[in-house]
């Protein structure tokens, strides 16, 4: 593999750099009772951070715990700000070296990218694999088991290490990807796991660590029709008896190269005409809708507003019509406007 990282070590943790990363980070944070507590002292929290970083003797802290619903439950774990300007800092510089190299398919946590490109690109090719809805169109959903719980952490050192030799930057990475265990920092040293939902960086390492499946699919398996947002991956095919070939190829591949598994309940084989689900929207020949049960939890939160929050009743409308703008749901949308 083509090493992309060279000299990048100093630009990281410059002065320079994490200046620039307090400005994209404190963005919209500054009310914010632990970034004003940092920024009160700004200047001398960034020197010693960076002498710090400069002398090898940075460790990142611990993580604060907590739960959200978003639409199902999760647990976030929320570094210090000083932990996350250096985030910032690892983020700003590697992720363009990083992005450049990923497979266009591939569209989550990426600039110009996201679940409205990935259901309009889904859409697209569709209507390709189909000949324009007049041809046969399968797909293959699957969905990687625990997939932030189960990322190896010496799978992920070892993919870093291939594209850089530095040293001192893949310690740097291995600090902040062994801040973090399932089981606890210190726990089964030899074998740890998981990264933190929380952290910028992570979204990064998480496209790293998939980015070898997305290249096995496209270039080992040939497969001209694949998509992915973060464990979620989706295959188009004529039959249904190709993508029994691909999953058998690609479940032995995450196995044996990534330490990863695909959840059993959620492979599924469907027909474009049956609806096919992604990214929170379902589209079918010619037409495309929301999920049910993104409907279903749509009005039962604006009802939950109406009734405890009022004020904030209207913003969360105008959020759920501009997510209803991207399908064909006008009707939902003006009973929405009617009710609310």
């Amino acid at each position: 593999m083509k090493r992309i990282i060279s000299h990048k070590f100093e630009e990281i943790i410059s002065i320079n750099n994490l200046f620039l990363a307090w400005q994209e980070f404190a963005e919209n944070k500054r009310k914010r009772a632990d970034v004003r507590a940092f920024s009160h002292n700004l200047m001398g929290n960034v020197l010693a951070l960076h002498q710090d970083l400069s002398n090898f003797r940075y460790h990142h802290a611990d993580y604060e715990e907590f739960y959200i619903t978003d639409p199902k439950p999760r647990v976030i774990h929320k570094a210090t700000v000083r932990d996350r300007l250096l985030h910032r800092a690892i983020y700003r510089v590697l992720y363009p070296l990083f992005n450049s190299t990923f497979v266009f398919d591939s569209y989550s946590c990426r600039k110009e990218k996201g679940t409205h490109k990935a259901f309009k690109r889904l859409v697209k090719i569709a209507r390709q694999q189909s000949k324009n809805y007049s041809g046969s169109c399968w797909a293959l959903k699957c969905d990687v088991k625990k997939f932030f719980h189960s990322i190896d952490h010496q799978v992920l050192v070892n993919l870093l290490s291939q594209r850089t030799s530095d040293e001192r930057l893949i310690n740097l990475l291995k600090e902040i990807i062994e801040s973090f265990a399932v089981c606890g920092r210190n726990a089964n040293l030899n074998n740890k796991k998981g990264i933190p939902l929380g952290n910028l960086t992570s979204q990064l390492f998480a496209n790293i660590y998939m980015d070898p499946l997305d290249k096995f699919v496209k270039h080992k398996l040939k497969a001209k029709y694949y998509l992915r947002y973060a464990d979620d991956f989706m295959i188009l095919a004529k039959n249904s008896e190709v993508l029994r070939d691909y999953l058998q190829e690609i479940d032995h591949f995450l196995t044996n190269h990534l330490k990863l598994s695909l959840h059993p309940d959620k492979i599924t084989f469907r027909k474009l005409n049956w609806g096919l689900d992604f990214v929170g929207y379902v589209t079918y020949p010619k037409f495309n809708l929301p999920r049910p049960k993104t409907v279903e939890r749509m009005f039962r939160n604006l009802e939950e507003i109406k009734r405890n929050r009022p004020e904030k009743l209207n913003k969360s409308l105008q959020s759920y019509l501009g997510y209803l703008e991207h399908v064909d749901a006008k009707a939902i949308s003006d009973y929405l406007k009617l009710l609310y």
